[in-house]
Order: C-alpha cells, then structure tokens, then sequence
C-alpha cells in the first residue's frame, strides 16, 4: 500500500466497539491482505451505548466485546484489548494514559490509527476527543521514553518510535486510502454489531440495503474530494519521526 509504506505492525486505538469499523476497518483489511499485522485497543467497554431501555450495562459490555471480538475476526486483527473504562467515562490521566503506552510498547506498531480530537465544526463524543488525545500523547514522547512509566522495564518492554499517527474523523483530511477492494469486508464488520446497527440496518431494509446505504455514503466523499477510486477512507496525516528528530 503505496501511501503507508513502510509498515509492518499498525496499532487501531478506538474509543468504544464498532468504532475502528467506520473509521478505518478497511484500510485494515488491506494492510492485513498484503501480510502486515493490525492490533486493536478499544479504550472503553461499550456499556452506555444502547438505544433501548433494556439493554443493561452488564449486557451492552459482554455483547459488545463479543461484536468487536467478531467483527476483527472478519478483517483478520491479530489481537483485540478491552481496556477496563466505562462508556463515557474516559479521562486523560496517568492510568489511561499508562494502558496504552504499554501496548504501544508490546505490540510496536509502525504506525497508530485512532480519531481526530480537534475537530470544531460538527460534534465528537468525549470518549472520541480524549482517546485521540491520550493517544497522540501516548505515542510521543511517553512511549519512547523509558524513564515515562518505568514499571514496563520491569515487565521486559522497551521504548517505542511510533513513525505516524493517522486520524479519522478529520474535518481536513489529507491522506485517501483505496478501500474499494475491500469494502464488502468493512460493510460485514460493520454488520457484526447488532446491538448498535439494529435500528439502522431495519431503516435501511435488511442487511443489503444497509450495504448499499453505506456504499452510497462513501460515494458521496469520492464525488466531495475528487478522488479516482470508488470507496476511500480519510485521515489526517501527523508525523511523529520527524519530531523525534528534533527533540
């Protein structure tokens, strides 16, 4: 993949499940088509993100880990973690902060996909706004700098470089991935979480015409940013390498 290259390992950090799906599920999928390794974090457990009144909060989380658990399943993500914070509740602290430098530093990701936190001219979710927070800060210079949560010495990891960070989300994206090839996988992933895309896929007709509508929605970017493929996903670019380099 011409415009990510070189990677060997990407790290998806995304705020509740079925979030990586929308955002960058496809992109995913090719990297894992042309033998790279993708690793999830799912930053919160899910357990508000129901529309119905009786769903509860101890049955939102197991449904939804099962959902995130099966949809990666269907693009090939190597591992998924499930980090222990509520629906609504994430913060930017030392032990969010600490959970995600440690699985930079295990996992070791060329590159890291996670949202946009500054978006200003349409709405984002606080959980979104801090988890690309917490992860920007995370990936640099946290994880590279040992003496930053010395415990992970002691547990046999070193400090990582991360090379860039690609939002989604963005209101200025500047980098535009072919997922043409893949988008039927993304769609089936996005199917996988029924507790979340039940109102949307009965609205739609089924199933298919769930498929078609979001096919139909990512046409409408093509046409908006003039691109020459017929699906993409969309990220804003940060590179982390050359700030090292000037540290």
């Amino acid at each position: 993949m011409e415009e990510l290259e070189p990677v060997n390992t990407a790290l998806v950090v995304t705020p509740h499940p079925d979030d990586a799906e929308f955002g960058c599920a496809g992109t995913a999928a090719r990297l894992i088509s042309e033998g790279k390794k993708v690793y999830y974090v799912v930053t919160t457990n899910g357990d508000k993100g129901g529309r119905k009144t009786d769903m509860t909060a101890e049955y939102l989380i197991n449904a939804r880990q099962e959902e995130q658990k099966e949809a990666a399943k269907v693009i090939g993500v190597s591992d998924v973690v499930f980090l222990p914070f509520g629906d609504g509740e994430l913060e930017d602290n030392r032990e969010v902060r600490g959970q995600l430098v440690y699985y930079i530093r295990k996992f070791k990701p060329d590159i890291v996909f996670t949202t946009d936190p500054f978006r200003s001219s349409f709405y984002i979710h606080r959980d979104h706004r801090i988890t690309g927070l917490v992860t920007l800060d995370a990936v640099f210079p946290y994880a590279r700098d040992l003496l930053h949560f010395p415990e992970h010495i002691e547990q046999g990891l070193d400090g990582h470089n991360v090379d860039e960070i690609f939002f989604w989300g963005s209101e200025n994206p500047d980098t535009f991935i072919d997922v043409s090839s893949v988008i039927d996988l993304k769609i089936q992933a996005l199917l996988k979480h029924k507790s979340q895309m039940g109102d949307y896929i009965n609205e739609a007709g089924g199933e298919e015409g769930f498929a078609n509508r979001m096919k139909e929605m990512g046409r409408k970017q093509i046409v908006k940013y003039d691109l020459k493929f017929e699906h993409a996903e969309m990220f804003r670019r940060y590179g982390i390498r050359r700030m090292m380099s000037e540290d």
